[in-house]
């Protein structure tokens, strides 16, 4: 096995002793092992930088995210919420097949394991790397960014018994922050998508708050301040985005949460 550490350590330089076929093989193995170590250590940054310099290059990108593809109907949970990560380092680079897209629009909002952590798994994050690669998407000029919302919309109103944590529904408001920049949408695309949400918070009878909409609404809560605040273009800073069209967002956005607050805010 390569000693992924000593290519991290020597400026990501290629084994002597391996070719880059063989290495970039034993990468994706990597990204699907159960050991946290392996899968999100060494190995992971290794491929980004790789990704990145086009030490790996287009042909070989492609095979990589058609196998990527494939992993979001693999058996393992942690094969499946690693799948995207990989798929935004490639998308990001300038690659995209249809295909990648499909895979990823069936297994986002059906995914029913939502943990972020798990103790031996360590980070498993389907909601949040899945909106990294939604919000890559969103943006590719290939990519209607109405289909994108829509499919933020259908993963934060699939029913589950599991409460979100470590800011995955910060992720995903992020993503639908970078898909909202595009000049593509139309003033009624920019709101419109936020129908069926504001269907579903109308519907809601009395006692606890089902935890999809706790979600739905938390996803929200930070749409509305990074729509007034702007937010930065990567994760590691940069200038900072804003929503095209911010003001009739807000309101809308206001308008959707109205009725959870007042019952929120009411007293007796």
């Amino acid at each position: 096995m390569i000693n992924w550490e000593h290519v991290y350590a020597t400026d990501f330089a290629l084994p002597s002793t391996t070719t880059l076929d063989e290495a970039v093989s034993e990468l994706a193995a990597c990204l699907r092992d159960p050991d946290p170590e392996l899968r999100d250590g060494y190995p992971y940054v290794v491929l980004r930088t790789w990704i990145a310099r086009d030490v790996i290059n287009g042909s070989r990108r492609i095979r990589l995210g058609d196998e990527m593809a494939v992993r979001f109907t693999d058996p393992h949970l942690h094969a499946r919420t690693f799948a995207p990560l990989v798929l935004d380092m490639i998308v990001s680079r300038g690659d995209f097949r249809r295909p990648w897209l499909d895979a990823f629009a069936d297994w986002y909002p059906t995914e029913t394991e939502l943990r972020g952590h798990d103790d031996e798994l360590g980070w498993l994050h389907a909601v949040a790397h899945g909106a990294d690669l939604l919000g890559t998407l969103g943006t590719h000029p290939e990519v209607d960014p109405v289909a994108m919302l829509d499919l933020a919309v259908a993963r934060m109103l699939a029913p589950t018994d599991h409460v979100l944590r470590d800011q995955e529904d910060d992720r995903l408001a992020c993503a639908l922050g970078r898909i909202l920049a595009d000049p593509r949408l139309s003033p009624g695309a920019s709101v419109d998508w936020l129908d069926p949400v504001e269907a579903a918070f109308a519907a809601l009878g009395s006692g606890p708050t089902p935890p999809h909409i706790s979600h739905t609404m938390r996803t929200l809560r930070a749409l509305y301040v990074l729509a007034d605040t702007g937010f930065p273009a990567r994760r590691d800073g940069g200038p900072l985005l804003r929503v095209v069209r911010p003001d009739p967002l807000k309101a809308r956005l206001a308008k959707v949460l109205a009725p959870v607050f007042d019952a929120a805010c009411s007293v007796g």
